[in-house]
Formats: structure tokens, sequence, C-alpha cells
């Protein structure tokens, strides 16, 4: 897949979706694989596939999403190559896999290292909980944040839209400087089964342990670990 990263001179406004005719196709496929010549198709893009010209999102009321969502300046655009590769992963495992050990390198600014601004990015995260999805676990790294929730009959890309927009103007506000604070897009995957969700639980409330900044996931004090109960049930203080 080409890699067509703007010049400087010739930069695409920000809001604008690029085109990608791949990942166009790609989608297209996804939707047509899905969907029976038979079935009723669903509206707009909740239930299906779709794309904003960097990866494909899934999108359904009831799915479990794991969202991962970075910093502007943790994938500097000069490595473009690096997250194009990332991209062409079709296994969601490896491709997680090497996208955390990249982000864990702890490249940029990592502004969410700061407590008044992962306080705001937490706060985000958990004010809608219990209306517009259901969080089940989560985690703000010093460079991107993992989530992982029930949707309800809210879009996807509104949720992560309103978390990004929302705290991008707070941080800013918080660090003094002004520009872009998260990266335009996000990665997603939607669970298949229970198993699966109890491992991304894990491997998300695990990411500071296997980053090296701390001894316990608990003892972390931007996670979700920190409320689960001796059952481990998620037990949010109201």
């Amino acid at each position: 897949m080409e890699s067509r990263e703007p010049s400087q001179r010739s930069r695409r406004p920000r809001g604008v979706v690029p085109y990608n005719s791949d990942l166009y196709r790609l989608v297209r496929d996804k939707n047509q694989w899905q969907v029976s010549p038979d079935s009723p198709r669903p509206t707009g893009s909740l239930g299906r596939w779709h794309q904003r010209g960097y990866l494909p999102h899934r999108d359904a009321p009831g799915l479990t999403q794991f969202v991962t969502f970075r910093l502007a300046d943790a994938f500097p655009s000069e490595l473009r190559a690096e997250w194009q590769t990332l991209l062409e992963i079709e296994a969601d495992r490896r491709r997680l896999r090497q996208l955390e050990e990249y982000l864990d390198s702890g490249r940029g600014e990592c502004h969410l290292k700061r407590a008044d601004v992962a306080r705001v990015v937490e706060g985000a995260l958990r004010f809608f909980n219990g209306t517009r999805y259901d969080l089940e676990a989560w985690i703000l790294m010093p460079n991107h944040v993992h989530v992982l929730f029930t949707q309800r009959d809210v879009s996807l890309s509104l949720i992560t839209g309103s978390w990004k927009s929302y705290t991008a103007k707070q941080a800013n506000q918080i660090l003094g400087r002004s520009g872009q604070f998260w990266a335009e897009d996000y990665w997603d995957t939607y669970m298949r089964d229970d198993e699966h969700e109890l491992r991304t639980r894990h491997y998300i409330e695990d990411n500071p342990v296997k980053a090296h900044l701390a001894f316990d996931p608990h003892q972390w004090p931007w996670g979700s670990a920190r409320f689960r109960d001796e059952y481990g049930r998620l037990r949010l203080p109201a």
C-alpha cells in the first residue's frame, strides 16, 4: 500500500478525510461479506464497517470495543512507513503487540504523565459511562490510552470524537499550548467472545507493568484495575 504523506506546504486540513483506495475497497468487501443479500442493510455507520481514511472500523450497538488512541507526536509523520506496516497486519494480536511495543518506547512529549492532564482524560472517559456506553476497563499511558467498553446506541466515532475533542481543548489550556493534541484516527477491535474480552481486559490493565512503570496494575493511578474488588468486578465510585 503506497504511503501518501502530504508535504508540509500542501498539508491536508484537519477534519478532511483522506482518500485511500485500498482502505475503501477493504471496508466495502467487509460489508459485503458481513451482510447477506437477503438481510436488511443497517442504516448509517452503526452496524457496518466504515473508515476515515486511515483504518477500518466496525460499529454496532452491543459490541464490546477495544479502542486505542494516541498523542499526535507519539507516531511522528516521518515514520509513516512504520504505521503503514502495522495497518497491513491482519492478525489483531500481532498488530496490537507491535503497536504497543512502539508506543511504550515513550516517543513524544508524553503529556499524559502529568496528573492534571491525566485527570481530565480519565474524567472524560467516565463521564458518559452508563449512558452512551458501559466501561469495562481502561488505562492511561504516557502517550496513549486504551479503553474497553460496550457500545449502546451511540456510534464509535462519536464516542471517541467526543473524548478527543473535549480533552484536547482542556489539555492544551493546561499545558499553555495550541495545535493538534491527539492523532486523528484510532485503533479499534471488537470482542469476539468472553475469553477475548477477558484477555483484552488483562492486557489493558497490565500495560503499566509491562512497560516497567509499575509493579502492580492496582498501583497505577490512571487505570481501572484500582477499582476492582476481590472478585475482579469493576466498582466505580458514585
